[in-house]
């Protein structure tokens, strides 16, 4: 059964309608106001148990939670609708021409800030041109009605329906972790930042301790008036200093013998920590000692994970021993070993790579290891490097001079990384193992392809490689993210089972945190135990909803800690 839940007449109220699964009302709609929704919403929550159906639970979840509703399952349109409208799997469907347009705050991003260098028209986010600014019942049932045609008419239903719940699902998480938050304690982050630091400035002043390393950073370039917080006005002095760096990336500077270089990598990273997790970041994030991020659901072009505010996805190491579990309560963090290596050997269905990640006895083992037992001479540290650089193209240095030897190895995996490639650079759509497409190619990539003068088809071809490695990732990445939201999804559906049979008065262990491949549960001491075998037991049914039966585990480390830095 499916509750529609949209706009009501006016700003202070909502509608909701219950309807069957084939479509039919199951009940009048209702006109409730606002303040009312929770109630309405627990009520037929504990009735029904339906799927709720909504624009995009950003709109409503939080509301819902603030007032003590939660939902076990949802439809989201926008998230859905994103996925659709780019997917091949749906190409054939008509759903582009049947789409009701989005309003423009409803859109999921499509991650444009990750496009590869001069390829940001590949991530536009479908327009919403003439939307409606808000969307009423009957809207949001010829959106549903439309997607569930899609759906039914796709090549592969099964796959983009799993893709459907598994995102829906996700934004219901992405809710509940920022409406509970990172237990996190304020004391603790502000002590860090007195040691590191300083004091905390006045103002827009820089912290004591990084305006003594701006002083000696000017001292050893003989730049008196520079100014560390400008790239341009470093790399004047630099160069006037004598160090040719053309960036002042660290990794680039670090290659550099000069007394300069010593401060400037301090100050930048210290510069870093000031304003990204600073006094200004702990009054904006952090209330009653939590931290509250907000989560982007698929907001990376590969369906990963972003954060809007907050930096979740990014938490720093400097400020991770400020996050301390509750008295009573431990974190249990978990992670996947090796997840987009075990996803490429599953996707090239490639067995000599699947062998590796076990041991004679058929238990799994660490993958890198396991490779380069077999061929790198036991250094597990030129096996990641091999590995890691075919799945993102690198040609030069140690990946470059490595993969060759990968690809003899396992020339089935190798391979499906390298067509992934060629068909990117041919321009062509590429799609996870569910049915997440990259969007197509723009008239002017297209109209790049057919220059003729040398100079263009310098740039023709520039652009075509880093396309193709684009797309070499993409399918590789994008896949591993939807092994990761499927483990997240069933993780959250055996929590709430675990909670709905708990005796009174026991506490709730909760998602808080996810990391693409990491999650965090705040877990009460007593259901450890419990909550460590769901976690496994949650990551091995993502790997059999995807693949099914397959010679290949995806295995995941669970670490019991009270502090989230000793997890690292």
């Amino acid at each position: 059964m499916y509750a529609l839940l949209a706009a009501g007449p006016d700003s202070t109220t909502a509608a909701v309608q219950l309807r069957n699964d084939d479509g039919t009302p199951a009940s009048e709609a209702r006109i409730v106001p606002r303040a009312q929704l929770p109630g309405t919403v627990r009520e037929l929550e504990e009735a029904h148990r339906p799927r709720w159906v909504w624009d995009r639970a950003g709109h409503w979840y939080p509301e819902l939670l603030a007032g003590s509703a939660r939902v076990e399952k949802c439809h989201d349109l926008a998230l859905c609708q994103s996925i659709l409208l780019f997917s091949e799997f749906a190409a054939g469907t008509g759903y582009a021409q049947q789409a009701v347009p989005m309003p423009p705050e409803a859109m999921a991003p499509n991650g444009a800030a990750t496009a590869p260098s001069g390829q940001d028209s590949l991530f536009d986010a479908p327009a919403a041109a003439n939307a409606p600014q808000a969307w009423g019942l009957d809207t949001v049932f010829k959106e549903l009605s439309a997607q569930k045609s899609a759906i039914n008419a796709a090549t592969h239903p099964s796959r983009l329906t799993l893709l459907l719940v598994a995102e829906s699902a996700g934004a219901l998480v992405a809710a509940e972790m920022q409406h509970a938050g990172i237990p996190w304690r304020e004391q603790l982050h502000r002590r860090l930042l007195h040691e590191l630091l300083g004091p905390e400035p006045a103002g827009h002043a820089r912290p004591e301790k990084l305006e003594a390393l701006a002083v000696e950073l000017r001292a050893a370039l003989n730049a008196p008036s520079l100014n560390p917080d400008s790239p341009q006005e470093l790399i004047k002095a630099l160069h006037r200093a004598g160090i040719d760096a053309k960036s002042t990336r660290s990794w680039e500077l670090m290659e550099f013998k000069h007394p300069a270089i010593g401060p400037l990598l301090a100050y930048r990273k210290l510069s870093r920590l000031f304003t990204t997790n600073g006094w200004n970041w702990l009054e904006q994030w952090v209330h009653d000692d939590r931290f509250h991020s907000e989560y982007v659901v698929g907001g990376v072009v590969s369906g990963r994970w972003a954060s809007k505010g907050g930096g979740a996805m990014q938490i720093p190491a400097q400020i991770r021993s400020a996050a301390v579990a509750d008295p009573g309560y431990t974190f249990i963090v978990a992670d996947a070993a090796q997840l987009e290596p075990r996803v490429l050997a599953a996707l090239a269905q490639d067995s000599a790579m699947a062998a590796a990640g076990q041991d004679d006895a058929g238990h799994n083992r660490d993958l890198y290891a396991g490779i380069a037992a077999e061929g790198f001479g036991g250094d597990r540290s030129m096996a990641k490097v091999a590995l890691l650089g075919a799945i993102y193209g690198a040609t030069t240095g140690d990946s470059g001079r490595l993969v060759p030897q990968l690809a003899r190895m396992y020339p089935r995996a190798l391979n499906y990384v390298e067509e992934a490639a060629r068909a990117g650079e041919r321009g062509e759509r590429l799609t996870t193992f569910l049915g997440r497409s990259t969007p197509p190619v723009s008239p002017e990539w297209l109209a790049g392809q057919r220059s003729t003068t040398a100079e263009e088809q310098r740039r023709a071809e520039a652009a075509a490689r880093s396309r193709g490695r684009f797309t070499r990732n993409f399918v590789v990445q994008g896949t591993a993210a939807e092994w990761a939201l499927c483990w997240l999804a069933e993780l959250r559906r055996r929590l709430r089972a675990l909670a709905g049979t708990a005796a009174p008065g026991t506490g709730t262990p909760q998602l808080v945190a996810f990391l693409h491949d990491e999650v965090v549960v705040h877990c009460p001491q007593d259901l450890v135990e419990e909550v460590t075998r769901i976690v496994h037991e949650s990551s091995r049914t993502a790997t059999h909803l995807i693949f099914g039966a397959i010679p290949l585990e995806f295995p995941v480390k669970a670490t019991v800690v009270q502090c989230y830095a000793d997890a690292k």
